[in-house]
């Protein structure tokens, strides 16, 4: 009994004296890592990928005014104007001095004698108009196959413009198709002109147009773009320009206009 209660402080002994050791042999194992020495600079990478953008920075300060540019090509030629106002009468000039008395006149009966003077002043004033119409038309006509144009060179308001034309047995042109229309614009650009009255008005009914003869217009037209717009409230007639283009206009200003003739009567 005694031997056994010695032996078990002995064994207890000898494990705690082995497991001290075991202690003491694991500490020794221990390893401590110190920093070694900073190596060489390595080789410089690639360019990375672009970054996203940036914000929009704040505007800049505003620079100087630029050189002028050149002059641009002349714009298309705006519609006529109204006609202005008539101007106040002039003061009477200073009278001119007297002239020199006249040879004493021969005693006649000047009645009879007035009279054939008159007449004819008519005749040649009927000859002078007839005389500038065959010029006009020896000068030059345009011809469709059923029609001939002539571009008069008289500025004249609309209404005494077809009255010209009418008195000599045509209308003034009365373009009612493309051949018709491309032939007297033509005929306008040869003549370096840059409109014309044509034979087509709205002066029975606003906003109804009939041609010079009265005949209703139908499905073909060329108004320029914006056009007819009755601007001032006093277009009533309309010109072609040299583009082919129609412009309704007031039909008080003068211009050149352009006769039709059946090609059967011309």
């Amino acid at each position: 009994m005694v031997g056994k209660k010695l032996l078990l402080p002995m064994i207890l002994m000898s494990v705690l004296t082995s497991y001290g050791q075991q202690i003491a042999e694991e500490s020794c194992t221990v390893q401590i890592l110190v920093p070694g020495l900073k190596g060489e600079p390595g080789e410089k990478g690639h360019k990375g990928a672009p970054g996203r953008p940036g914000r929009v920075g704040p505007a800049g300060e505003t620079g100087q005014p630029g050189f002028k540019g050149q002059k641009g090509i002349m714009g298309r030629y705006g519609k006529v104007g109204p006609s202005g106002m008539k101007g106040v009468k002039g003061d009477m000039g200073d009278l001119g001095p007297r002239g020199p008395n006249g040879d004493p006149g021969v005693p006649c009966e000047c009645t009879p004698l007035r009279k054939m003077i008159g007449e004819m002043d008519i005749i040649v004033g009927q000859l002078s108009s007839e005389l500038k119409f065959l010029k006009n038309a020896v000068a030059g006509i345009k011809e469709t196959d059923s029609k001939v144009y002539l571009l008069v060179k008289e500025e004249k308001r609309y209404a005494d413009a077809e009255i010209y034309c009418r008195t000599r047995g045509g209308y003034m042109a009365m373009p009612k198709d493309d051949e018709a229309n491309a032939a007297i614009a033509g005929y306008i650009s040869e003549a370096g002109l840059n409109r014309v009255y044509i034979g087509i008005h709205d002066r029975q009914r606003e906003g109804v147009f009939t041609y010079a003869d009265l005949s209703p217009m139908t499905t073909f037209s060329k108004w320029r773009k914006g056009e007819p717009n009755n601007a001032y409230d006093d277009e009533d007639c309309v010109e072609m320009v040299a583009s082919g283009e129609w412009t309704d206009v007031a039909c008080s200003p003068t211009m050149y206009f352009v006769c039709e003739f059946d090609k059967d009567s011309f």
